[in-house]
């Protein structure tokens, strides 16, 4: 029976639906109606909680500060309000919730973020450059550049008329 329901789950879902994990930063492209106009407005924010996992409605609560005050969203992942959920990066984390960090700052959560952009698809790395195809530049600035200086003796003269006309 539960295998019926996973794949039923599977079906509504679709293939494409990517999972979400806590401690990711994720943007959400809401839909928000204002009388007849309707616009849609991101909320940025990192994921302290997925619940409902396998269920056909599974929801995530995205936290952020705005102008220094904690706000939260819960936020059904299939809501026909919901336009796309976007990751932007993601933490290393050891928690399934992140409740904790309510009573926290974001420095002192001292978590270490890596850009969803940095991590790439095997399929879509190049191969690497023949050593043939590249090109030696020469240096703009020699190593040792020659620089003019004075002779000491003078240095040490501006020095002492400098002394002098302080006193």
């Amino acid at each position: 029976m539960q295998k019926k329901v996973i794949e039923f789950n599977k079906e509504l879902r679709g293939a494409n639906m990517t999972e979400f994990a806590a401690g990711e930063v994720v943007k959400v492209y809401r839909k928000i109606k204002e009388g007849d106009k309707e616009r849609i407005q991101i909320f940025e924010g990192i994921i302290i909680a997925v619940k409902g996992g396998q269920s056909s409605s599974p929801t995530i609560t995205v936290r952020k500060v705005s102008n220094g005050i904690g706000v939260e969203l819960i936020i059904p992942i299939f809501s026909p309000s919901v336009e796309k959920i976007e990751k932007v990066k993601s933490a290393k984390i050891r928690r399934a919730k992140l409740y904790y960090l309510r009573g926290l700052t974001a420095k002192k959560s001292r978590m270490k973020y890596t850009d969803a952009e940095a991590i790439v698809p095997e399929e879509q790395i190049e191969a690497p450059i023949s050593e043939e195809a590249v090109v030696e530049e020469k240096p703009a600035i020699e190593a040792n550049p020659v620089v003019e200086t004075a002779p000491v003796e003078t240095v040490v003269e501006d020095v002492k008329l400098a002394q002098e006309e302080k006193k």
